[in-house]
């Protein structure tokens, strides 16, 4: 999934306003941009390694072993 500037700037904003308490960093859109495109792309890595070897019958169990990945 590709993001526009437009999109990440609302994740930031939503980001900033869930932990007000932390400071503020200044980069540019394109900086930020980069950032979220690698870290879309290293989840997607790691979800397409979960998937590597998994049963093709059992395609609910993969989705949720995908998900539980965040409550690690």
């Amino acid at each position: 999934m590709k993001y526009n500037a437009e999109q990440v700037a609302f994740m930031l904003h939503e980001a900033i306003d869930e932990n007000r308490e932390y400071k503020s960093w200044h980069c540019s859109t394109q900086h930020l941009m980069t950032l979220v495109e690698r870290v879309v792309a290293e989840e997607r890595e790691a979800c397409a390694k979960v998937a590597d070897g998994w049963p093709d019958y059992d395609v609910q169990g993969l989705a949720e072993a995908i998900r539980a990945r965040g409550q690690e």
